[in-house]
């Protein structure tokens, strides 16, 4: 009799004890895929520091901004605490929701082809934005406002021994 009561007892274990961590369904909440539940924003600013950290990369590249931009940078880079050299200087960006367009003003160093630095400087900037920014570049405007010349920096490295 007790061979007949235990195999008409119902089992005492339910099912999802039965379960194990590879066969359990996995829990949804709140459904869909995580990387659609919010916004990600990207400030100008960060775009601005990429692209210009990308321009300074490229051979040929001397500087990055205009005239007085560069002058007052070079006297804030000699006062002590004075900070230390922008990243962002000559740069501006606009950045949209998936896109973004750039507009860099750079100073290239005398015997460059200005055309060829122009270009590496727009792959190489284009290809930095998109890759950590996931923004689409639709543009990046390359002005030069200056060709560094041989004897300008031994002007300089003189005027600083003194």
């Amino acid at each position: 009799m007790t061979e007949m009561t235990e195999q008409n007892r119902p089992e005492t274990t339910s099912e999802s004890a039965k379960e194990t961590p590879q066969t359990r369904k996995p829990t949804r909440r709140g459904g869909g895929d995580p990387a659609t539940r919010g916004r990600t924003t990207i400030a100008d600013g960060v775009v601005e520091k990429i692209a210009g950290l990308a321009a300074r990369e490229v051979p040929g590249v001397y500087d990055m901004g205009g005239g007085f931009g560069r002058a007052l940078g070079a006297v804030r880079e000699r006062v002590p605490g004075g900070g230390a050299r922008s990243v962002t200087r000559g740069v501006k960006a606009e950045v949209g929701e998936v896109q973004t367009a750039l507009d860099l003003e750079i100073v290239v160093e005398y015997g460059v082809s200005i055309t060829e630095v122009a270009r590496a400087v727009r792959e190489n900037v284009i290809a930095a934005v998109e890759r950590m920014a996931g923004l689409e570049v639709v543009e990046v405007n390359i002005a030069v406002s200056d060709v560094k010349l041989p004897e300008e920096e031994e002007e300089e490295s003189e005027t600083r021994l003194h």
